[in-house]
């Protein structure tokens, strides 16, 4: 298996036009900022690119760990925790619940923030919650092959989808077997 990446899509966003007028926008520092923005000099807009963030879980039934198998790229066909990108008018808590459900059918408990990765090079930021299933059926939506329960002995390292996800499962695991969890930041800025 190929070195896991970093990022669910990898391109970059680049607006060409303005959402205001339709001009084609222009790639320059606005007077009193301090950085290119796409810059309409038809009627003057500003077009603000954000991070993506991407919210998920970590959900778990009778101590072991529910795993999503990928029917989409990136990465179709590997192993993930249920993930995905940030709805409009949805708390972080919200998002991860909704993407926990639509991935595998759990349905859970958000529990505490566990994860926070910077994965700059892509504009993203990954935002993983403890998660505690209530039940152990599960129901895989369309960008699931399949959701499974691993004990964690048999978590398929080899075919993890994404740094994130390998990251922040090797901290829950430690952090259980310390008996105590505690949110976790790191950054992929420099990889």
């Amino acid at each position: 298996m190929s070195a896991q990446p970093d990022f669910y899509f990898p391109a970059p966003r680049k607006q060409r036009f303005c959402s205001q007028c339709g001009t084609p926008v222009t790639r320059l520092v606005p007077p009193g900022d301090n950085r290119e923005r796409d810059l309409c000099q038809n009627c003057g807009a500003i077009h603000y690119q954000n991070p993506r963030v991407v919210v998920g879980t970590i959900p778990v039934w009778e101590n072991r760990i529910l795993l999503c198998r990928r029917a989409i790229e990136p990465r179709f066909d590997t192993w993930t925790l249920p993930a995905g990108f940030m709805e409009l008018s949805e708390t972080t808590s919200q998002g991860a619940e909704r993407e926990t459900l639509e991935e595998s059918g759990a349905r859970i408990r958000v529990g505490d923030l566990f994860t926070v990765v910077d994965v700059p090079h892509v504009d993203q930021v990954h935002i993983y919650f403890l998660a505690q299933a209530l039940g152990p059926e599960l129901d895989p939506g369309p960008e699931s092959l399949e959701a499974r329960y691993y004990d964690e002995a048999d978590i398929p390292w080899d075919q993890l989808s994404f740094r994130t996800v390998s990251t922040t499962l090797r901290h829950f695991l430690e952090d259980r077997r310390q008996g105590s969890f505690s949110p976790h930041y790191y950054s992929l800025a420099s990889h």
